[in-house]
């Protein structure tokens, strides 16, 4: 199975851009989708049907903003939208999908960039977050969660973790946090196969970032602990170019 994780940032605007091709060429059994922008009826999710996947979407109340999905190409024995936590919900942060004993997620954590009030936000949510990866396989011991973590856990996935060191995405109370998520069980698949810097999921759009790899590895698929043995690949596709973010690939068995 291939599962691929993708902050689409503006689902229509990734589809202009040749999102409907790639996904044909590169056909993953899951696709977990963020940052759609877009509410269900404004998504042509036919383009996507024809391809044989089913869709299912969770978008935020406010038009335009956040949104997640979650693309199969079997389809779910149940989907669970959100948290169950009303102001994350309203942001439309989380989908489910259960497949047989196989629980796969699409999350896209909140951003602190815009200033104190939403990196508290942030903060809490992840504390809360914590709290339901944790919970969550304990029910279902083989889990997936995939998605944007607006968190860069180390200075190998950063370009310049000097200069970055007091941005929202590389604080250390955040990278502290994804150090404790890690070692409670929760694998970065991506770096239990590769170990070597200057692997980005993401990119500024400013001063010609991308082209010179001046990067953020802030897309991840972490997979519980009971999933280590079916673990058979990870990878990065930095030549999807339908966003400023790019896909991250897990295969498992």
């Amino acid at each position: 199975m291939k599962i691929i994780t993708y902050n689409v940032n503006g689902i229509r605007s990734a589809i202009e851009k040749g999102l409907i091709t790639w996904l044909m060429r590169e056909r993953p059994e899951v696709l977990c989708l963020q940052e759609t922008k877009a509410q269900p009826d404004q998504i042509p999710v036919d383009e996507f049907e024809a391809l044989g996947y089913t869709c299912n979407w969770f978008s935020a109340e406010k038009k335009g903003y956040s949104g997640v999905g979650l693309l199969s190409l079997k389809k779910p024995d149940k989907i669970i939208a959100g948290m169950g936590i009303d102001a994350y919900d309203a942001e439309g942060r989380l989908i489910r999908a259960d497949f047989g004993p196989l629980s796969v997620v699409s999350v896209y954590h909140p951003s602190g960039t815009t200033g104190e009030e939403r990196q508290s936000f942030k903060m809490k949510w992840l504390t809360d977050f914590y709290d339901y990866a944790y919970t969550l396989i304990d029910e279902r011991p083989l889990t997936v969660i995939s998605g944007d973590y607006n968190i860069c856990h180390r200075a190998i996935d950063i370009h310049d973790p000097v200069r970055n060191a007091k941005n929202s995405g590389f604080l250390p109370e955040e990278r502290a946090w994804m150090e404790d998520f890690l070692s409670a069980g929760y694998i970065d698949t991506f770096r239990y196969f590769n170990k070597h810097p200057h692997h980005y999921t993401w990119w500024s759009y400013r001063a010609g970032a991308r082209k010179r790899n001046l990067g953020w590895r802030i897309d991840y698929n972490m997979a519980s602990p009971k999933l280590k043995p079916r673990l058979t690949g990870a990878s990065i596709l930095p030549d999807a170019v339908h966003s400023d973010h790019c896909p991250a690939v897990l295969d498992i068995d």
